[in-house]
């Protein structure tokens, strides 16, 4: 019991000081996370704006489609992702593998359908209030889908931070596409596995406070965002 709560306390200074190996560690977890929060959001929130306002043939399978990916298995992800950018795979050539943008591009396959998702259900909700006065004042489509995207701001951030807290938090995929490598491609979550596996239990609870600190941040985001939203401040 000594040895646990000399482990937390050694961790407890390790954040305190910002360690170097640390802080290393976590910057890279925010820079590789951040990256792909932008790409993802790139992509997944004009999608989900529209799907909520255009209707074709294949709308309804591609939202069942993404939901569905939501439950997608991180470690698939990096797997397939892996045989993509490995020597065989069609894009081996630009050498990526076990790099931070193969761990972005994982991170964003895992993402995209999450922020989609969430951001549809708030934009369809949206734009059933919106539908009467927007085709009224004969709006194109990308109008629709601009005025959509600024007035549905707090729900989109809503999903993205959901997004960014998937992310941060994500161990198969990137410890199967970045390789863990040290001073290169280890981040939070790989860390933390090497170093309990190690028996290095200072440095993997420091790592643990900061990525506990991170989670507990971003759903404090989220709980704000959702009362600011039901007040209608902001």
């Amino acid at each position: 019991m000594s040895e646990l709560w000399e482990g937390i306390a050694q961790a407890f200074w390790l954040v305190v000081t910002l360690d170097s190996d640390l802080v290393e560690i976590t910057l890279r977890s925010l820079r590789v996370t951040l990256t792909a929060l932008v790409v993802a959001s790139l992509i997944a929130l004009p999608l989900a704006a529209v799907l909520a306002v255009r209707r074709f043939r294949l709308r309804r399978a591609t939202i069942a489609v993404l939901n569905a990916l939501m439950g997608l298995p991180p470690v698939v992800v990096g797997l397939v992702v892996y045989i993509l950018l490995s020597r065989s795979g069609p894009f081996g050539v630009f050498g990526l593998l076990f790099t931070p943008t193969a761990m972005i591009i994982a991170q964003v396959i895992i993402i995209v359908p999450l922020i989609a998702s969430i951001a549809h259900q708030s934009l369809r909700e949206l734009w059933s209030d919106y539908h009467d006065l927007l085709i009224s004042l004969h709006t194109t489509q990308a109008q629709r889908i601009k005025t959509l995207l600024w007035d549905g701001r707090r729900a989109l951030l809503t999903a993205a931070l959901a997004g960014f807290g998937r992310a941060i938090g994500e161990v198969g995929a990137i410890m199967v596409v970045g390789g863990n490598i040290d001073h290169h491609t280890r981040v939070l979550t790989t860390a933390i596995a090497l170093e309990t596996g190690k028996g290095a239990f200072a440095l993997a609870l420091g790592l643990g406070f900061v990525l506990i600190g991170l989670a507990v941040a971003v759903n404090l985001c989220i709980h704000w965002l959702g009362q600011t939203e039901r007040t209608g401040r902001w």
